[in-house]
């Protein structure tokens, strides 16, 4: 068939910038990060957890863990942004 892929053939193929001599997945199809995707998911993530703090616990522990984890990953996406910006 067509589709299958030779065992034989070893040279490296480039699909997407990536070799598939590294990852040997690139070649059926898209591999590789979406950085964009990720740190868009970590600022509503981080939104979504300062909305859980509205509810009816009595406790204030449950609070400190939820704002404590949220500006954690506040922190890491701001300094995410800063190193972003910092010329290589």
């Amino acid at each position: 068939m067509a589709t299958e892929l030779d065992p034989s053939v070893n040279e490296p193929l480039v699909a997407a910038h990536v070799d598939t001599a590294e990852v040997p997945s690139a070649a059926w199809g898209w591999s590789g990060e979406a950085p964009r995707l990720f740190r868009f998911l970590g600022w509503f993530f981080a939104a979504f957890l300062l909305v859980y703090t509205i509810g009816n616990h009595e406790g204030r522990v449950e609070d400190l863990w939820l704002v404590g984890i949220s500006a954690g990953m506040v922190f890491l996406l701001v300094r995410d942004i800063i190193q972003r910006r910092k010329p290589r």
